[in-house]
């Protein structure tokens, strides 16, 4: 099955992914993250604008990566920013395309757990999980913590692709089949991707980063969780958060009422998003909406 994959592979045309353009030398993961800023947070503007987002307030970004999108967040008015990411080799990039766009006063890059920040309680007016929520080993401690560490009426705005997008098993590096996942199983998948980047530069750290270890020795992907639409709107609903606004954003506008349906929306649609605000008690009961369809 690893050769059957291989061979179907080469019929598809990779996806850009900032992994390929670092090896190839045109540009660094956080400059990638940067350019890409403003399409982190374009389906928030459906509903809000960059200033309510960010001018004057102190926003918390989950899963800053190499920080180029946190930088990009801080250029528009931020009063400060703090970028908390799990890997601390990516610290030295991140400040230092702060210090290129003179912003280093205004940023800072914290390693940690976002299921245990190192933040006091409610001292954040804003915080961002873009393409965070499939990756964290514990999505309800997640959310529970940025609930703490949100002030009053603070904000989070949280999107992700669903695990059946169809590069929702982010492969895209080395493997460009859409839903690659639903038509081989795991195993194969692991062996497949250990074979194509086996030899690239940083290829060793590539499955370090993707693949463990059970007790038993079996491999998996241990840097996805599999989060499905179904799964995150019984945890969204199960949180404190209040909902201000959600959408499930479709693969392409024809597929609109196709990605609508129950079974269907797993696969066609590209994007989920949220606005969740910190419940304070004069806004009734915060528990009890219902999610599942475009807003």
């Amino acid at each position: 099955m690893v050769r059957l994959c291989m061979t179907v592979n080469k019929l598809f045309k990779l996806p850009v992914h900032p992994f390929n353009l670092h090896n190839e030398g045109k540009k660094t993961y956080a400059q990638w993250q940067y350019e890409k800023g403003i399409d982190t947070i374009k389906f928030y503007l459906k509903h809000t604008d960059v200033d309510e987002m960010f001018k004057d307030k102190v926003v918390l970004d989950i899963g800053c990566g190499a920080g180029g999108k946190t930088v990009f967040y801080a250029s528009k008015g931020v009063k400060k920013i703090i970028g908390i990411e799990i890997l601390e080799k990516y610290r030295d990039e991140a400040e230092s395309l702060a210090t290129e766009y003179g912003l280093e006063d205004k940023f800072e890059f914290v390693q940690g757990d976002a299921s245990n920040m190192p933040f006091e309680d409610e001292i954040f007016n804003t915080i961002i999980m873009n393409d965070a929520m499939e990756h964290v080993d514990k999505p309800e401690k997640v959310l529970e913590e940025c609930y703490r560490v949100l002030k009053k009426d603070g904000k989070l705005y949280l999107n992700f692709p669903p695990y059946n997008h169809p590069y929702g098993a982010h492969l895209s590096d080395a493997i460009g089949i859409p839903w690659v996942h639903v038509f081989f199983s795991e195993k194969t998948l692991i062996n497949t991707y250990k074979e194509l980047v086996k030899n690239l530069p940083d290829g060793a750290e590539r499955i370090n980063f993707r693949i463990s270890k059970k007790e038993d020795g079996t491999e998996y992907f241990s840097y996805i969780n599999k989060m499905s639409i179904k799964r995150a709107n019984s945890i969204l609903q199960n949180s404190n958060f209040k909902l201000e606004y959600y959408s499930e954003e479709p693969l392409r506008n024809f597929l609109k009422y196709p990605a609508k349906m129950p079974v269907l929306k797993e696969f066609l649609v590209k994007m989920v998003v949220c606005v969740l605000r910190k419940w304070t008690s004069g806004d009734g009961e915060p528990a009890g909406t219902v999610l599942g369809g475009p807003a």
